[in-house]
């Protein structure tokens, strides 16, 4: 890979890239210390490439970037400027929106790849119709109660598998990666459930 490549790489798979004199935590110049701070107040995650130590970037990128100086920062792979431009646009309000659209889409693309509640009760009653079912956790590492009559006569692994291969695809995708499972026939639910307080009339209706 040329390092003209390498360049366009880094910046098309960092949404924010800063080219830097140093590293965010030792600056080796003023304007790159500067930008450093402006990003870092900003509390947006950004990528960075330390110039002094990559020279054959530090001697191709100006031509790429057709931006002569450093630091060099990049938004969503366009050039946003250096530091004087970076200080403007965080003394106008216009660089948080810029930096937080740039990774918003990110982190809605990862929110919306977690398997909900809903989805993952539907594909049980696809294989279970009678079950009633029970789902708490949030995201990807779930408990599931699954109470079914088709669980009578079978040992609790074969009913763990019976429930675990109705969610095959969530598992493979990495939409779902971690479950506990709990598994009843209804006779087995009802001897779980607590014994009613003496004293108490029951009434059947």
């Amino acid at each position: 890979m040329s390092t003209k490549e390498t360049i366009l790489k880094q910046i098309a798979d960092n949404p924010v890239i800063l080219y830097m004199k140093g590293v965010p935590t030792a600056p080796e110049c003023g304007f790159s210390g500067k930008t450093v701070d402006i990003l870092n107040a900003t509390k947006i995650p950004y990528a960075y490439v330390d110039v002094l130590r990559a020279p054959f970037i530090r001697d191709r990128l100006p031509s790429v970037s057709k931006w002569p100086t450093f630091p060099q920062l990049f938004v969503k792979g366009e050039l946003v400027g250096g530091a004087d431009i970076v200080e403007a646009m965080n003394n106008d309000g216009s660089l948080l929106p810029l930096l937080q659209s740039a990774v918003k889409p990110a982190e809605d693309a990862a929110a919306s790849n977690v398997i909900s509640h809903s989805e993952v009760e539907a594909l049980i009653l696809g294989a279970y119709p009678d079950a009633q079912i029970a789902i708490e956790g949030q995201g990807c590492d779930l408990t599931i109660r699954v109470v079914s009559a088709q669980f009578a006569d079978l040992s609790m692994v074969k009913q763990h598998q019976g429930v675990m291969a109705t969610l095959t695809e969530p598992l493979a995708s990495g939409r779902l990666h971690a479950v506990t499972l709990k598994t009843f026939t209804p006779e087995q639910w009802q001897a779980q459930q607590p014994a009613p307080q003496a004293g108490l009339l029951q009434i059947q209706l």
